[in-house]
């Protein structure tokens, strides 16, 4: 007796076909998962055995072997409980064989609950891509598959309703596409902030071309306050942008019945004891980390100094390549990490340094061992360094209102636009991710403004890097002005954010 059922599996964040592949036959009774299973592949026997009995079956005395093709492919988790037991009972006569275009996917509990498993946006996708017309899938799992669209998905929460279904007795109905809510009720505004204007417009210049940003100053002077508002003023995330996101989170178990899409750009703030697997990823079946997480938001990097230095070194190639690849031995895997990188760090180690209170007790040389933490090459990467000097008594009792950010939004939402008409149907959406050869084009300097990058160059010991990165944010500022060619202006306030000097390890 054989049936044959097909399955999904997630390599990565990407999914793929899977057929489960039953056979009964006669011999001593054993029950074989062959296939690079994994562990939890192959508990899977306990967990079927025993939601086959509680169902009111007799599971066969006989030699049964599951086979899980593509055969070279290591297949991990728990999410081929649901199709071998539909491909035992196939096998078994009890009802009848499922469809070329039909799949299952889900986790079993001993008495036959169906609960969720992680990946099942990736996985509807590729079912899209299999020829598959009907998917069923855990309850919970149900709204984010379906958010895939061109494929129907069937929620089951237990394997008596799905048995019904296949019977024709009780029909399930199919899960409705989410739809995206209002992505700003609940944002921490930046009609909170009290003064720091300067601060602010650096803010609102990362925001409108996608720019990496390190803001340095004394405790409480609202640099983390600041940082937890930029996702409120940055542009609402197209369709393809949350199946990107939500493809990450997917496989990294962030998603659920609650929130079964990310609607909202992902803002990620680790701690500094974070390891350097944690941030770039890995594990024997490498997993995203935060870098892959923040994909299209922010990552909010707070104390900088306090994370360990090969941590932070790790983020060097992803900031350069909008992605990470994580090698082991399972396989490479690479997952993609454009995100916006927003650094917070104090002058020193008490935070003090060069406030006109003289608290600071520091020594030169604390303070200089305390900067160098942060290496010269990490440095090169950030385009805009702001100082956010402590606030003033008469800023703090000030009652007026500060700017919303949703007047903020809009000016990021105009520059983003003259953007997207720029760069067309390219990929590069944000002047942050310029090529050198659409700088060419896009970042001309009159004569005056060339004199002023080359003072700058020679004044500031620039490298070719800082260099290009100036070029992008003049281009921006110059966005947010409505101007189209770089202005003078335009480049003296990019350069004004690469003057601010730390003691650096080169």
């Amino acid at each position: 007796m054989f049936a044959r059922v097909n399955s999904l599996g997630v390599s990565g964040i990407g999914g793929y076909g899977v057929t489960v592949e039953v056979d009964i036959s006669n011999g001593l009774p054993a029950f074989d998962i062959v296939g690079l299973p994994d562990a939890a592949v192959k508990e899977s026997r306990q967990r079927v055995h025993a939601a086959v009995k509680n169902n009111g079956f007799r599971f066969p005395v006989s030699r049964m072997t599951v086979n899980l093709a593509p055969a070279d492919k290591k297949k991990a988790g728990t999410v081929y409980d649901l199709p071998m037991l539909v491909g035992i009972l196939a096998a078994m006569g009890e009802i009848k064989k499922p469809s070329a275009d039909c799949a299952f996917l889900g986790e079993l509990s001993l008495t036959g609950e169906l609960r969720p498993v992680t990946g099942a946006l990736p996985m509807a996708i590729a079912a899209r891509r299999e020829g598959i017309r009907t998917l069923f899938v855990p309850a919970e799992n149900a709204s984010e598959a379906a958010f895939a669209e061109g494929v129907s998905v069937y929620p089951v929460d237990t394997v008596a309703r799905l048995l019904k279904h296949l019977k024709g007795e009780e029909e399930l109905s199919p899960a409705e596409p989410p739809r995206p809510e209002d992505s700003r009720i609940g944002l921490p505004d930046f009609a909170d902030v009290k003064g720091q204007e300067s601060v602010k417009r650096a803010m609102e210049i990362a925001a409108a071309g996608g720019h990496n940003i390190l803001l340095v100053g004394p405790p409480g002077a609202g640099k983390s306050m600041m940082a937890k508002r930029l996702p409120g003023i940055l542009p609402d995330m197209s369709r393809q942008e949350m199946i990107e996101a939500t493809e990450i989170h997917s496989v990294a178990g962030l998603t659920s019945r609650r929130r079964p899409i990310v609607a909202t750009r992902p803002f990620c703030s680790p701690h500094h004891t974070i390891s350097m697997a944690g941030l770039a990823g890995g594990g024997t079946i490498p997993r995203p980390g935060q870098l892959s997480i923040a994909h299209l938001g922010v990552l909010f990097l707070d104390e900088l100094p306090e994370f360990r230095s090969d941590v932070l070194e790790v983020m060097r190639q992803p900031l350069e390549d909008g992605e990470v690849t994580v090698s082991r031995a399972a396989g490479t895997v690479t997952f993609p990490s454009r995100f916006m990188l927003v650094c917070a760090m104090n002058p020193c180690k008490c935070g003090w340094y060069g406030h006109p209170s003289g608290r600071c007790h520091c020594s030169p040389q604390e303070v200089r061992r305390y900067q160098s933490r942060i290496s010269g090459p990490l440095l090169d990467r950030i385009d805009l360094i702001v100082e956010v000097p402590a606030l003033e008594y008469e800023e703090l009792k000030n009652r007026a209102p500060a700017e919303p950010s949703g007047e903020i939004k809009k000016r990021v939402d105009a520059a983003r636009a003259v953007q997207r008409d720029r760069f067309g149907d390219d990929s590069t959406i944000t002047n942050a991710r310029m090529s050198v050869r659409e700088m060419r084009g896009c970042c001309a300097l009159d004569e005056e403004s060339d004199k002023l990058m080359k003072d700058a160059f020679d004044a500031l010991g620039l490298s070719a890097r800082s260099y290009d990165r100036i070029l992008r944010v003049a281009r921006t500022i110059a966005d947010l002005a409505g101007c189209e060619l770089i202005a003078p202006e335009h480049v003296a306030e990019a350069i004004q954010y690469r003057s601010f000097e730390l003691e650096t390890n080169g």
